[in-house]
């Protein structure tokens, strides 16, 4: 059987995978609890994780594959949820999440040019603390926000160290992924285009205002009132400007309407049916997500034109019904047309946002390289351009993964 190792970096492994594609740069998270497994400032690091990633990155950067590297993707340390509630506890938190990104940077700066915090803060606050759809499993309307302000401050803190004491020496740049999908109104009327705007603070502003202008969107603060928790002086000092660049994941567009009363979205109400009852574009396997390329071209403009910071789209995907229902032969699963088109429609969308809108978008991650856990949904979404056998990991590359090397090579290839 073949070792964790093996698959990512041995012969025939994954990093084998990302060059016969000719990717460029690789993105992944590091796990805290693997890095310091009990958590704390006070607590050991695991030097068996430092020398498992330190290897990967070197790999990385033998095949000159860039690493972006996220610090931060949902996995917190059991034990800190257990010694004082986790992220709900803003004194200890963000001194523990200081000090394991000081750890990361010490271990692999030298390597690393390319750092992200956190990725997508509004599914731990949201999903973790208000639906209870992810960990720790909490349904409350209060602490949702409280977990979005730490959250903040913790990204703003392990930035201001990078900054302070490593960016002179090891010279990279640093920031933080964010989640949104365009908000279209559903049609032209005043109430609907003002949900759509409510849509998007609820969804981005609440932490892409705060880092980039100092301040939490005005919709926010009135619908929230004093649950929403307040910037201390030297906080917002520190928080506003806290990013190098703007990181977005994006999947879909959504058409909103007013009304509702789920104040997670800002009460607005999502649909994917027009007016005139037609669907706003192909379906996939996951509920939420429909492929609508022109959202895409409009939220690079949206954000742009609201935050003026470079863009790097660092996931955008498609799980096609294709390969997710999972009812056919591989050798019939990788043609996954569905996912080829979706991928054919963003990257043009991008092309035309960067070429005719001069929206400056630096990078874009498809997402994903491999069938993958999919957090609440499990394994039977498959967002990969690499169709992957969980019975024998056995890994094999789908059509849209030669699209992508095409495209990249033909648009891309020397620019980005």
């Amino acid at each position: 059987m073949a070792t964790l190792q093996q698959i990512r970096t041995g012969a025939g492994g994954d990093v084998a995978l990302l060059v016969e594609y000719g990717v460029k740069a690789y993105r992944f998270s590091l796990a805290w609890p693997r890095i310091i497994p009990l958590g704390g400032r006070s607590d050991p690091v695991n030097l068996e994780a430092i020398t498992f990633y330190r290897g990967l990155i070197e790999e990385l950067l033998k095949n000159e594959i860039t690493p972006y590297v996220t610090l931060y993707h949902w996995d917190l340390p059991q034990s800190l949820d257990d010694r004082y509630g986790g992220w709900l506890n803003k004194e200890e938190i963000v001194k523990d999440y200081v000090n394991y990104a000081k750890v990361c940077f010490t271990a692999f700066g030298d390597l690393v040019k390319n750092w992200i915090t956190h990725n997508e803060p509004w599914c731990v606050s949201v999903l973790g603390y208000q639906t209870g759809i992810f960990a720790p499993g909490h349904k409350n309307n209060t602490e949702p926000w409280i977990v979005s302000h730490n959250l903040i401050i913790a990204h703003a803190y392990a930035v201001k160290l990078y900054r302070d004491e490593f960016k002179a020496t090891q010279g990279g740049q640093i920031g933080i992924t964010l989640d949104c999908h365009w908000q279209l109104p559903w049609d032209d009327s005043r109430p609907n285009i003002e949900a759509a705007q409510r849509g998007l603070d609820f969804k981005l502003g609440r932490f892409a205002d705060p880092i980039y202008k100092g301040f939490y969107p005005d919709t926010v603060k009135k619908m929230i009132g004093n649950r929403l928790p307040e910037f201390a002086d030297e906080e917002i000092t520190v928080v506003k400007g806290s990013s190098d660049f703007f990181g977005l994941n994006t999947y879909t567009t959504q058409l909103v309407q007013e009304g509702g009363d789920d104040e997670t979205n800002g009460k607005v109400k999502y649909t994917f049916t027009r007016p005139d009852g037609s669907q706003l574009g192909t379906q996939a396997y996951v509920p939420w997500l429909q492929s609508y390329p022109p959202g895409f071209r409009s939220l690079l403009n949206y954000i742009w034109a609201t935050y003026h910071l470079p863009i790097l789209i660092t996931e955008n995907g498609f799980a096609a019904k294709e390969d997710s229902e999972n009812k056919l032969p591989v050798n019939v699963l990788i043609h996954d047309k569905d996912r080829l088109d979706y991928f054919e429609g963003y990257t043009n969308a991008m092309l035309q946002a960067v070429t005719e809108d001069k929206v400056p978008v630096k990078g874009y991650f498809g997402w994903s390289l491999l069938d993958n856990f999919e957090w609440s949904a499990g394994y039977r979404p498959r967002f990969g351009v690499t169709y992957v056998d969980y019975d024998t990991q056995k890994r094999y590359p789908k059509d849209s993964s030669s699209f992508l090397r095409k495209w990249f090579t033909e648009y891309i290839a020397g620019k980005m």
